[in-house]
């Protein structure tokens, strides 16, 4: 069976998607409330590719035609709608991470974070989950930030 393509445009940008990877895209934005616009799926799918939490600087290398202010928007909304979720592991550049379909960003969804200290890549350990906090008395928790600090599999050759 041949795969169906569909071919999107967006100024001089031409992506093409095969039409289940659109469509999964696709309904990745409208679950979140998000209007799937050419330059959404774009983002989304760069989003996907990488293997690690990405800073906006990685995105604007990675897709280098696309408007700065653009993808600065396009992170805030799909942050604001929880599509991804951001990390501040001390690298002073915040990075992020999209999130699982079941994923509504409460506490309870929250999993650790690994930051490389050769690499400087940061990794999302999913399968970790935050340890449950007893806070004293009228204390409300609205966010974690676990971030640990090493070397990844592919730097501890590294490590002194």
């Amino acid at each position: 069976m041949i795969p169906v393509f569909s071919l999107t445009l967006y100024f001089s940008i031409y992506v093409v998607f095969e039409s289940t990877d659109m469509d999964e895209l696709e309904k990745r934005l409208t679950d979140r409330g998000i209007k799937p616009t050419s330059i959404r799926l774009l983002v989304l799918k760069a989003m996907l590719e990488f293997e690690y939490a990405f800073s906006l600087a990685d995105l604007e290398d990675k897709l280098d035609t696309v408007d700065k202010s653009t993808l600065s928007r396009t992170i805030n909304l799909f942050h604001e709608k929880l599509l991804i979720h951001s990390i501040d592991d001390g690298s002073g550049s915040v990075k992020y991470s999209v999130c699982h379909q079941s994923c509504l960003c409460s506490v309870g969804d929250m999993h650790l974070h690994f930051h490389c200290n050769h690499c400087g890549n940061t990794f999302c350990l999913e399968s970790i989950s935050i340890p449950e906090i007893r806070l004293p008395d009228k204390f409300l928790l609205e966010s974690v930030n676990f971030v640990l600090k090493g070397y990844c599999d592919h730097c501890s050759k590294f490590a002194t």
